[in-house]
Protein backbone atom coordinates (compact mmCIF):
# COMPACT_ATOMS: atom_id res chain seq x y z
CA UNK A 1 0.00 0.00 0.00
CA UNK A 2 1.49 3.71 -1.22
CA UNK A 3 1.17 6.36 1.14
CA UNK A 4 -1.21 8.36 -0.82
CA UNK A 5 -3.97 5.52 -0.48
CA UNK A 6 -3.20 5.81 3.21
CA UNK A 7 -3.82 9.71 2.99
CA UNK A 8 -7.20 9.16 1.39
CA UNK A 9 -9.42 8.34 4.13
CA UNK A 10 -7.67 11.02 6.16
CA UNK A 11 -8.29 13.45 3.76
CA UNK A 12 -11.70 12.79 2.47
CA UNK A 13 -12.60 12.76 6.49
CA UNK A 14 -11.56 16.31 6.50
CA UNK A 15 -13.25 17.48 4.13
CA UNK A 16 -16.94 16.44 5.02
CA UNK A 17 -16.45 17.14 8.47
CA UNK A 18 -15.39 20.87 7.23
CA UNK A 19 -18.24 20.80 4.65
CA UNK A 20 -20.44 19.76 7.25
CA UNK A 21 -19.49 22.95 9.21
CA UNK A 22 -20.37 25.51 6.04
CA UNK A 23 -23.19 27.10 7.22
CA UNK A 24 -22.26 27.69 11.48
CA UNK A 25 -20.69 31.09 12.30
CA UNK A 26 -17.66 32.34 11.39
CA UNK A 27 -16.47 29.90 9.19
CA UNK A 28 -14.71 32.01 6.85
CA UNK A 29 -12.79 33.10 9.56
CA UNK A 30 -11.99 29.91 10.56
CA UNK A 31 -11.11 28.39 7.49
CA UNK A 32 -8.26 31.68 7.00
CA UNK A 33 -7.36 30.70 10.60
CA UNK A 34 -7.11 26.69 9.71
CA UNK A 35 -4.85 28.08 6.72
CA UNK A 36 -2.59 30.12 8.50
CA UNK A 37 -2.16 26.96 11.18
CA UNK A 38 -1.50 24.82 7.99
CA UNK A 39 1.29 26.37 7.02
CA UNK A 40 2.95 26.91 9.88
CA UNK A 41 2.65 23.04 10.41
CA UNK A 42 3.71 22.31 7.13
CA UNK A 43 6.90 24.22 7.62
CA UNK A 44 7.37 22.57 10.99
CA UNK A 45 6.50 19.58 9.55
CA UNK A 46 9.48 20.44 6.77
CA UNK A 47 11.86 21.33 9.15
CA UNK A 48 11.35 18.20 11.47
CA UNK A 49 11.05 15.54 9.39
CA UNK A 50 13.60 16.68 7.11
CA UNK A 51 16.05 16.03 10.49
CA UNK A 52 14.65 12.83 11.21
CA UNK A 53 14.38 10.97 8.01
CA UNK A 54 18.08 12.75 7.08
CA UNK A 55 19.04 11.53 10.85
CA UNK A 56 17.96 7.52 9.96
CA UNK A 57 15.44 8.26 12.58
CA UNK A 58 13.12 7.38 9.79
CA UNK A 59 12.65 5.54 6.36
CA UNK A 60 10.31 5.88 4.09
CA UNK A 61 10.75 2.88 0.79
CA UNK A 62 10.83 4.91 -2.32
CA UNK A 63 8.45 2.49 -3.94
CA UNK A 64 5.36 3.42 -1.43
CA UNK A 65 5.68 7.38 -1.99
CA UNK A 66 5.28 9.12 -4.98
CA UNK A 67 8.42 10.35 -5.19
CA UNK A 68 7.78 14.36 -4.69
CA UNK A 69 9.79 15.35 -1.76
CA UNK A 70 10.34 18.43 0.37
CA UNK A 71 13.91 17.64 1.31
CA UNK A 72 13.83 14.23 1.66
CA UNK A 73 10.77 14.51 3.50
CA UNK A 74 7.61 12.87 1.37
CA UNK A 75 4.87 14.94 0.21
CA UNK A 76 2.70 12.59 1.83
CA UNK A 77 3.40 13.17 5.04
CA UNK A 78 2.74 16.93 4.98
CA UNK A 79 -1.31 16.10 4.52
CA UNK A 80 -1.23 14.98 7.97
CA UNK A 81 -0.77 18.47 9.21
CA UNK A 82 -3.03 19.69 6.58
CA UNK A 83 -5.63 17.75 7.85
CA UNK A 84 -4.92 18.48 11.34
CA UNK A 85 -5.21 21.79 10.77
CA UNK A 86 -8.66 21.71 9.08
CA UNK A 87 -10.06 18.80 10.88
CA UNK A 88 -9.73 19.84 14.38
CA UNK A 89 -11.25 23.15 14.58
CA UNK A 90 -14.31 21.41 12.54
CA UNK A 91 -14.62 18.79 15.13
CA UNK A 92 -14.27 21.46 18.02
CA UNK A 93 -17.31 23.72 16.29
CA UNK A 94 -19.63 20.08 15.60
CA UNK A 95 -19.27 19.32 18.77
CA UNK A 96 -19.96 22.48 20.88
CA UNK A 97 -23.54 23.15 21.75
CA UNK A 98 -25.52 25.69 19.35
CA UNK A 99 -26.13 28.81 20.88
CA UNK A 100 -29.85 28.91 21.13
CA UNK A 101 -31.09 32.49 19.58
CA UNK A 102 -32.10 34.83 22.38
CA UNK A 103 -35.33 36.27 22.44
CA UNK A 104 -36.51 39.75 23.94
CA UNK A 105 -39.02 38.70 26.88
CA UNK A 106 -42.22 41.20 26.61
CA UNK A 107 -42.50 43.87 29.60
Amino acid sequence: MTYSLIVLPFALLTALVVLATVRRPAFGRRMGASGIAAAVLVILTAIFDNVMIASGLVAYPEQQSSGIRIGVAPIEDFSYAICAAFLVPAVYVLLAPRRAATVEEAP
